[in-house]
């Protein structure tokens, strides 16, 4: 069997793949975080409701300052919106990529079909 010899442009569709790869990677790795900052959101809203006091202490820095309850439940349903926006966005990014990554293998096949061809000739 003769060795197939990638053309160029096939090697840079794999390049582009790989590259694409690694931007999903990143991109994943950003929605789990979120993910991970939106259950900690959520269950501390839900301690929150379950206390009957006015005041809470929320962490700043590395202190904890006494807040309004109100206050802080506002600020915290506010970074759950930001995150589900940031979420979606992601959501976006990562069917972009992976689109991306399908276009690019169906002109690497074609590619290496073409290759193949070459060297059986």
């Amino acid at each position: 069997m003769s060795e197939i010899k990638l053309t160029p442009e096939a090697q840079q569709i794999l390049i582009q793949m790989q590259a694409f790869q690694q931007q999903i990677q990143a991109v994943l790795m950003q929605k789990e975080s979120l993910n991970l900052q939106n259950a900690e959101m959520d269950k501390a809203l839900e301690e929150m409701k379950k206390t009957k006091e006015k005041e809470v202490f929320k962490v700043v820095g590395p202190v904890l300052v006494k807040a309004g309850k109100t206050e802080v439940e506002k600020e915290f349903e506010e970074k759950k919106e930001l995150i589900g926006v940031r979420l979606k966005s992601l959501k976006k990014q990562e069917d972009r990529l992976k689109e991306k990554i399908n276009e690019s293998q169906e002109k690497f096949e074609k590619q290496f079909k073409a290759a193949e061809t070459e060297s059986a000739a």
